[in-house]
Protein backbone atom coordinates (compact mmCIF):
# COMPACT_ATOMS: atom_id res chain seq x y z
CA UNK A 1 0.00 0.00 0.00
CA UNK A 2 2.82 2.41 0.93
CA UNK A 3 6.18 1.88 -0.74
CA UNK A 4 9.24 4.04 -0.10
CA UNK A 5 12.33 3.30 -2.19
CA UNK A 6 15.84 4.72 -1.79
CA UNK A 7 14.59 7.90 -0.12
CA UNK A 8 17.20 10.60 0.41
CA UNK A 9 16.44 13.89 2.18
CA UNK A 10 18.69 16.84 3.00
CA UNK A 11 18.36 20.02 5.02
CA UNK A 12 20.71 22.25 3.08
CA UNK A 13 24.10 20.53 3.16
CA UNK A 14 23.03 18.20 5.98
CA UNK A 15 21.89 14.78 4.79
CA UNK A 16 19.07 13.48 7.00
CA UNK A 17 18.10 10.27 5.18
CA UNK A 18 20.47 8.09 3.20
CA UNK A 19 18.52 5.93 0.77
CA UNK A 20 15.97 4.36 3.12
CA UNK A 21 13.37 1.91 1.83
CA UNK A 22 10.28 0.68 3.66
CA UNK A 23 6.78 -0.54 2.98
CA UNK A 24 3.44 -0.85 4.75
CA UNK A 25 1.03 -3.48 3.43
CA UNK A 26 -2.73 -3.80 3.87
CA UNK A 27 -3.69 -4.77 7.40
CA UNK A 28 -0.29 -4.08 8.95
CA UNK A 29 1.10 -2.04 11.79
CA UNK A 30 4.71 -1.21 10.93
CA UNK A 31 6.99 0.34 13.56
CA UNK A 32 9.73 2.81 12.68
CA UNK A 33 12.05 3.10 15.68
CA UNK A 34 15.45 4.52 16.53
CA UNK A 35 17.24 7.06 18.69
CA UNK A 36 16.48 10.78 18.65
CA UNK A 37 17.86 12.32 15.47
CA UNK A 38 17.84 9.03 13.55
CA UNK A 39 15.51 10.47 10.89
CA UNK A 40 12.15 9.00 11.90
CA UNK A 41 10.18 12.26 11.89
CA UNK A 42 11.92 13.40 8.70
CA UNK A 43 10.75 10.20 7.03
CA UNK A 44 7.13 10.81 8.05
CA UNK A 45 7.24 14.48 7.04
CA UNK A 46 8.63 13.56 3.64
CA UNK A 47 6.03 10.85 3.05
CA UNK A 48 3.33 13.37 4.09
CA UNK A 49 4.54 15.99 1.60
CA UNK A 50 5.71 18.40 4.29
CA UNK A 51 9.40 17.99 3.42
CA UNK A 52 10.92 17.78 -0.04
CA UNK A 53 12.94 14.75 -1.08
CA UNK A 54 16.36 14.80 -2.68
CA UNK A 55 15.91 11.52 -4.53
CA UNK A 56 14.02 8.25 -4.36
CA UNK A 57 10.35 7.43 -4.77
CA UNK A 58 7.20 7.26 -2.65
CA UNK A 59 4.12 5.38 -3.86
CA UNK A 60 0.77 5.12 -2.11
CA UNK A 61 -1.97 2.80 -3.35
CA UNK A 62 0.02 2.39 -6.55
CA UNK A 63 0.35 6.13 -7.23
CA UNK A 64 3.57 8.18 -7.08
CA UNK A 65 3.14 10.89 -4.43
CA UNK A 66 6.69 12.20 -3.98
CA UNK A 67 5.91 15.45 -5.81
CA UNK A 68 2.41 16.02 -4.42
CA UNK A 69 1.59 18.75 -1.88
CA UNK A 70 0.50 17.66 1.58
CA UNK A 71 -3.21 18.43 1.11
CA UNK A 72 -3.39 16.25 -2.00
CA UNK A 73 -1.74 13.38 -0.14
CA UNK A 74 -4.36 13.69 2.62
CA UNK A 75 -7.10 13.58 -0.02
CA UNK A 76 -5.69 10.26 -1.21
CA UNK A 77 -6.13 8.90 2.33
CA UNK A 78 -2.59 9.06 3.73
CA UNK A 79 -2.89 10.97 7.01
CA UNK A 80 -0.32 11.84 9.68
CA UNK A 81 -0.78 12.62 13.36
CA UNK A 82 2.19 14.88 14.06
CA UNK A 83 4.38 14.78 17.14
CA UNK A 84 3.16 17.25 19.76
CA UNK A 85 -0.55 16.78 18.95
CA UNK A 86 -1.09 20.23 17.32
CA UNK A 87 -4.64 20.68 18.58
CA UNK A 88 -6.58 23.97 18.67
CA UNK A 89 -6.66 24.80 22.41
CA UNK A 90 -9.37 27.48 22.26
CA UNK A 91 -11.80 25.24 20.38
CA UNK A 92 -13.94 22.50 21.89
CA UNK A 93 -13.17 18.82 21.52
CA UNK A 94 -16.05 18.49 19.05
CA UNK A 95 -14.84 21.45 16.98
CA UNK A 96 -11.31 20.05 16.88
CA UNK A 97 -12.62 16.73 15.60
CA UNK A 98 -14.73 18.45 12.94
CA UNK A 99 -11.57 20.07 11.56
CA UNK A 100 -10.58 16.65 10.24
CA UNK A 101 -13.74 16.20 8.17
CA UNK A 102 -12.89 18.54 5.32
CA UNK A 103 -12.34 16.20 2.37
CA UNK A 104 -15.55 15.44 0.40
CA UNK A 105 -16.13 11.84 1.52
CA UNK A 106 -15.34 12.74 5.12
CA UNK A 107 -17.86 15.59 5.04
CA UNK A 108 -20.56 13.30 3.70
CA UNK A 109 -19.97 10.67 6.39
CA UNK A 110 -19.11 13.10 9.17
CA UNK A 111 -21.78 12.07 11.68
CA UNK A 112 -21.18 8.33 11.44
CA UNK A 113 -17.41 8.82 11.61
CA UNK A 114 -17.82 11.00 14.69
CA UNK A 115 -19.72 8.18 16.38
CA UNK A 116 -16.92 5.77 15.47
CA UNK A 117 -14.39 8.14 17.07
CA UNK A 118 -16.50 8.44 20.21
CA UNK A 119 -16.74 4.63 20.37
CA UNK A 120 -12.94 4.42 20.30
CA UNK A 121 -12.54 7.31 22.75
CA UNK A 122 -15.58 7.42 25.10
CA UNK A 123 -13.81 10.06 27.19
CA UNK A 124 -13.93 12.47 24.25
CA UNK A 125 -17.69 12.06 23.99
CA UNK A 126 -17.99 12.96 27.67
CA UNK A 127 -15.81 16.05 27.11
CA UNK A 128 -17.01 17.03 23.63
CA UNK A 129 -18.00 20.57 24.72
CA UNK A 130 -14.84 21.15 26.78
CA UNK A 131 -12.05 23.37 25.45
CA UNK A 132 -9.30 21.13 24.09
CA UNK A 133 -6.61 23.19 25.81
CA UNK A 134 -7.97 22.20 29.22
CA UNK A 135 -7.60 18.46 28.58
CA UNK A 136 -4.82 16.27 29.92
CA UNK A 137 -1.95 15.34 27.61
CA UNK A 138 -3.40 11.90 27.01
CA UNK A 139 -6.81 13.30 26.16
CA UNK A 140 -5.24 15.81 23.77
CA UNK A 141 -3.48 12.92 22.03
CA UNK A 142 -6.84 11.20 21.70
CA UNK A 143 -8.23 14.36 20.08
CA UNK A 144 -5.33 14.46 17.62
CA UNK A 145 -5.84 10.82 16.64
CA UNK A 146 -9.60 11.27 16.49
CA UNK A 147 -9.25 14.31 14.23
CA UNK A 148 -7.10 12.26 11.85
CA UNK A 149 -9.70 9.48 11.84
CA UNK A 150 -12.35 12.04 10.85
CA UNK A 151 -10.62 12.26 7.45
CA UNK A 152 -11.41 8.54 6.96
CA UNK A 153 -7.78 7.61 6.26
CA UNK A 154 -6.70 4.63 4.21
CA UNK A 155 -3.39 4.61 6.09
CA UNK A 156 -2.58 6.36 9.36
CA UNK A 157 0.90 7.57 10.34
CA UNK A 158 1.54 8.32 14.01
CA UNK A 159 4.59 10.27 15.17
CA UNK A 160 5.47 9.54 18.82
CA UNK A 161 1.90 9.14 20.15
CA UNK A 162 3.15 8.21 23.64
CA UNK A 163 5.52 11.17 24.03
CA UNK A 164 5.17 12.80 27.46
CA UNK A 165 2.32 10.56 28.60
CA UNK A 166 2.00 8.56 31.82
CA UNK A 167 2.48 4.77 31.45
CA UNK A 168 -1.21 3.94 31.96
CA UNK A 169 -2.22 6.50 29.34
CA UNK A 170 0.41 5.14 26.94
CA UNK A 171 -1.14 1.71 27.35
CA UNK A 172 -4.59 3.09 26.55
CA UNK A 173 -3.43 5.05 23.49
CA UNK A 174 -1.53 2.09 22.04
CA UNK A 175 -4.49 -0.20 22.71
CA UNK A 176 -6.62 2.12 20.57
CA UNK A 177 -3.97 2.10 17.84
CA UNK A 178 -4.32 -1.68 17.77
CA UNK A 179 -8.10 -1.38 17.59
CA UNK A 180 -7.84 1.11 14.70
CA UNK A 181 -5.74 -1.43 12.84
CA UNK A 182 -8.20 -4.24 13.57
CA UNK A 183 -10.88 -2.06 11.98
CA UNK A 184 -8.93 -2.21 8.73
CA UNK A 185 -6.60 0.81 8.75
CA UNK A 186 -2.88 0.12 8.24
CA UNK A 187 -0.59 2.08 10.57
CA UNK A 188 2.97 3.38 10.28
CA UNK A 189 4.03 4.00 13.87
CA UNK A 190 7.01 6.09 14.95
CA UNK A 191 7.42 5.45 18.66
CA UNK A 192 10.00 6.21 21.36
CA UNK A 193 8.84 3.23 23.40
CA UNK A 194 10.60 0.57 21.33
CA UNK A 195 9.39 -2.42 23.34
CA UNK A 196 5.73 -1.42 23.18
CA UNK A 197 6.00 -0.53 19.49
CA UNK A 198 7.49 -3.91 18.61
CA UNK A 199 4.88 -5.75 20.68
CA UNK A 200 2.10 -3.92 18.81
CA UNK A 201 3.56 -3.97 15.29
CA UNK A 202 3.71 -6.79 12.76
CA UNK A 203 7.03 -5.63 11.30
CA UNK A 204 9.60 -2.98 12.10
CA UNK A 205 12.46 -0.88 10.79
CA UNK A 206 15.31 0.46 12.92
CA UNK A 207 16.81 3.76 11.77
CA UNK A 208 20.34 4.78 12.75
CA UNK A 209 21.88 8.01 11.46
CA UNK A 210 19.42 8.25 8.59
CA UNK A 211 19.85 4.67 7.40
CA UNK A 212 17.85 1.48 7.90
CA UNK A 213 20.10 -0.57 10.16
CA UNK A 214 17.71 -3.48 10.77
CA UNK A 215 14.30 -4.60 9.55
CA UNK A 216 12.09 -7.63 9.84
CA UNK A 217 9.21 -9.18 11.78
CA UNK A 218 8.74 -7.54 15.16
CA UNK A 219 9.29 -10.81 17.00
CA UNK A 220 12.71 -11.16 15.37
CA UNK A 221 13.66 -7.58 16.17
CA UNK A 222 12.63 -7.97 19.82
CA UNK A 223 14.92 -10.99 20.08
CA UNK A 224 17.85 -9.35 18.28
CA UNK A 225 20.74 -8.86 20.71
CA UNK A 226 21.60 -5.44 19.24
CA UNK A 227 18.05 -4.18 19.79
CA UNK A 228 17.89 -5.63 23.29
CA UNK A 229 21.08 -3.86 24.31
CA UNK A 230 20.55 -0.53 22.54
CA UNK A 231 16.83 0.06 23.07
CA UNK A 232 15.36 -2.42 25.54
CA UNK A 233 17.96 -2.16 28.30
CA UNK A 234 18.46 -5.93 28.39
Amino acid sequence: MLEVEDLEVSYGDLRALWGISLRVDEGEIVALVGANGAGKTTALRTISGLQGLRSGSIRFAGKPIGDLPAHEIVRLGLVQVAEGRKIFPQMSVYENLLMGAYVPEAKRLRDSTMEDVFTLFPRLKERRTQLAGTLSGGEQQMVAIGRALMTRPKLLMLDEPSLGLAPLVVEEVLRVVGEINRRGIPVLLVEQNVHEALVLAHRGYVLENGRVALSGPSTSLRDDERIRKAYLGL
